[in-house]
């Protein structure tokens, strides 16, 4: 993709007027030019993520704390929970690459492959998987607990944050899911918080959140907010990206991402797509990377959210390549995406739930793992949880 050399700055809508900063933000000239960034930008921003990594881990061994870095920019003042706010009907102008057109629907009609062969399929009973109820911790403690995709029981500053939960057996267009959840619904702690990352039915699953309480605080990209509100959730938060608001002392920050959104025939891109820093009261810092392909957020992230502890990081659903690779990362792309957000330890996700792509169904955590190791960093900061894992940063 294309790096943009313009940066949207936080909205300053107010709960009657239309957002018009942040939507110009990120312009139409990137669409064209949308596949490039990843080759012009790897060695610089391996480089210096590297470095950030390897000073943080010196002054850890040492028993030190690292300072950190200031925000660049500073961040927005958080906005109020649960606010009404105007949006504009679409937000097209925010794509890094185009939608596919004519000639790319065509060519997926003739060549394209939406699921792995027989070969491809045959080591779904190698998946790791290994159900367990989340851990206790204390308000002090970080933990994350994969139930599956993108789907994942976050603790921290003494909340229980879910993040795109999907407990259903099955979505909208796509076969059953290869392995159950998890974690049983009935072994969760309450739900203090749910955070959504785009509207996509393997991220906004209807038959889970009418399981949680009406009042369960929401936080949502901007234009979502009215499909919680027609399902009566009452503290619904809409967020542009580089956006935060607070529940309890954590902050929670919507960011971008290189996706797109769309869930019925009329409204594509009628609601926004990110991920989501949450930050606890004493600085631990958590990356929800949502859906994305890769591409220069990733580094803007990191400098505005430095110290990040943990990035939860896509690494399934990228074959066919020409097909998937604007709006899905590889394996050897999250990896670079960890390194350029200057995450100390990354946990993978989007695979080994839903088939959804082509690549044979074990093929991802082979791959993360070989170039985990080629960027030469520690294997114990590679968080290859099973399903129903868990990893506890104290």
């Amino acid at each position: 993709m294309t790096q943009q050399t313009h940066e949207p700055g936080p909205a300053t809508t107010t709960t009657t007027t239309t957002t018009t900063a942040a939507v110009t933000a990120t312009t139409a000239t990137t669409a064209a030019t949308a596949t490039t960034a990843v080759t012009t930008t790897t060695a610089t921003a391996t480089t210096t993520a590297t470095a950030a990594v390897t000073a943080t881990t010196t002054a850890a061994e040492a028993g030190t704390p690292t300072p950190l870095a200031p925000p660049v920019p500073p961040l927005a003042e958080p906005r109020p929970l649960g606010e009404h706010r105007v949006w504009p009907r679409t937000f097209h102008d925010r794509l890094t690459a185009p939608l596919p057109g004519l000639k790319a629907l065509a060519r997926f009609a003739r060549e394209g492959a939406v699921r792995p062969g027989a070969e491809g399929l045959a080591d779904i009973p190698r998946l790791p998987y290994a159900p367990a109820p989340p851990p206790r911790v204390d308000t002090r403690t970080l933990a994350v607990t994969w139930a599956g995709h993108a789907s994942w029981i976050v603790q921290v500053g003494g909340l229980t944050v879910l993040t795109d939960p999907v407990w259903s057996r099955r979505i909208l267009g796509t076969p059953a899911r290869i392995t159950p959840v998890g974690v049983p619904w009935e072994a969760l702690p309450r739900v203090d918080a749910v955070v959504i990352s785009h509207n996509h039915y393997d991220h906004l699953d209807a038959p889970t959140l009418r399981r949680l309480p009406r009042d369960t605080p929401v936080f949502v990209p901007a234009g979502l907010g009215r499909w919680f509100r027609r399902r009566r959730f009452t503290v619904v938060t809409e967020l542009d990206w580089w956006e935060g608001a607070e529940l309890s002392g954590v902050r929670f920050d919507f960011v971008p991402a290189h996706h797109w959104s769309k869930r019925t025939l009329t409204d594509t891109c009628h609601s926004l797509w990110g991920g989501w820093v949450l930050t606890a009261p004493d600085g631990q810092r958590v990356y929800f990377a949502g859906d994305t392909g890769y591409g220069h957020w990733f580094t803007r992230i990191g400098r505005r959210y430095p110290g990040i502890d943990l990035a939860l990081m896509p690494i399934g659903a990228y074959d066919p390549r020409w097909w998937l690779s604007d709006v899905h990362c590889d394996p050897e792309e999250a990896v670079q995406a960890t390194l350029d957000l200057g995450a100390r330890r990354m946990a993978p996700m989007h695979w080994a739930t839903f088939v959804l792509s082509a690549e044979p169904v074990l093929e991802p955590l082979t791959r993360v793992r070989t170039a985990w190791e080629k960027a030469g960093l520690e294997r114990e900061d590679l968080w290859d949880l099973p399903v129903g894992g868990s990893g506890i940063l104290d």
